[in-house]
């Protein structure tokens, strides 16, 4: 079943039945709805896919490039919302979306291999080659929780303003045996000092010097446990380094309310109640902040804005490409803001 099966059935050209379906406004409504009735009579429904991007030069596809491991699309609570944001955003587009991981291991790399249209770079590990791959591919992208370029458009959240928030926090509650819950990609990993601090990426640069720049204002120097991953598992492991100690601190501030939930349970492992011998602070303000108890103290950032600001982006990006306009780079830094809820407090006498 082709155009030219229905054509030949309505008595019109295989343009015309070609316009019917990608062209509606070149059609009557009248001649539209015969053409749709004579094409579903004879079980034809609509113009090839693939024929129809390389007709056109376009896939109908973004890329949205993650970490090596695509499950965290759908088990972080912040991924899942600025995707979901993305995909609502896109919708009157119909651009469609294609997860990537930023993984270049076997014959298939998805950041050289995938057929799209233009990609967001999300929250990557700064020494993958999937960045190499889509540059060298030329197509247009967008930075999202990256180090800003100067060519391409990037959408930050203020992290190193809403760190600096937290840490305040709990000096001013009177706090100076505080601790740092980190994660990270490349080690070192547990104990470390500060200077060996290895950043695999821009939110965590940004957040750490925003803990510091409180910290080092009140002379105060933190004990710091850096973990392989932000999952639960790990954060357990980082929390237990830091606390299962005598010199424990009577703080922490976490990378994430994922990680955050990891150092609430290893307190409640080892006894120590929350927030009366030990406060935590989280960052991002996820629907978990408000699930667990006593409820988070935390950092909001708007996971909504920041998805619908890459997309805006992202799509401003493929059209100026598409007409050969020379895009002017977005440099979007969206605020955040201190949240005090129940696991903050003073600390025991």
């Amino acid at each position: 079943m082709t155009l030219q099966t229905i054509a030949d059935h309505v008595g019109v050209s295989r343009m015309t039945v070609s316009n019917a379906f990608s062209r509606p406004d070149q059609l009557s409504a009248a001649l539209r709805k015969r053409i749709l009735a004579a094409a579903e009579e004879l079980g034809y429904v609509g113009p090839d896919p693939t024929a129809r991007a390389l007709a056109k030069g376009t896939t109908g596809a973004v890329g949205i490039v993650l970490t090596s491991s695509l499950r965290f699309a759908f088990t972080d609570a912040v991924a899942t919302g600025f995707l979901g944001a993305i995909a609502e955003q896109l919708g009157p587009t119909g651009l469609a979306l294609t997860l990537l991981t930023s993984s270049d291991s076997g014959d298939i790399i998805p950041a050289r291999d995938v057929a799209i249209d233009g990609a967001l770079v999300y929250s990557c590990d700064p020494t993958s080659t999937a960045i190499e791959y889509l540059f060298r591919r030329r197509l247009p992208l967008v930075y999202v929780d990256q180090d800003p370029v100067d060519s391409i458009s990037s959408v930050n959240v203020d992290d190193r303003s809403g760190a600096r928030a937290a840490a305040r926090h709990l000096v001013d509650l009177g706090h100076r045996r505080i601790g740092l819950l980190m994660s990270g990609l490349h080690g070192p990993h547990g104990i470390i000092d500060p200077s060996q601090v290895a950043i695999d990426g821009h939110a965590s640069r940004q957040r750490l010097l925003g803990w510091l720049d409180a910290l080092d204002a009140a002379g105060i120097t933190p004990l710091i446990a850096r973990q392989g991953g932000a999952d639960l598992e790990q954060a357990r492991i980082g929390a237990r380094l830091l606390l299962d100690r005598p010199d424990r601190p009577t703080a922490l501030l976490c990378f994430s309310d994922a990680v955050a939930y990891g150092a609430l349970q290893v307190a409640a492992d080892l006894g120590i109640r929350v927030p009366e011998e030990l406060s935590v602070v989280g960052f991002d303000d996820s629907p978990l902040a408000v699930q667990i108890r006593p409820a988070l103290t935390t950092v909001r950032q708007d996971i909504e804005a920041k998805g619908r600001a890459a997309a805006a982006a992202l799509t401003e990006a493929i059209a100026d490409a598409r007409t050969g306009r020379t895009t002017v780079p977005r440099r979007v830094l969206l605020p955040t803001e201190l949240v005090v809820r129940d696991s903050a407090a003073p600390p025991p006498a």
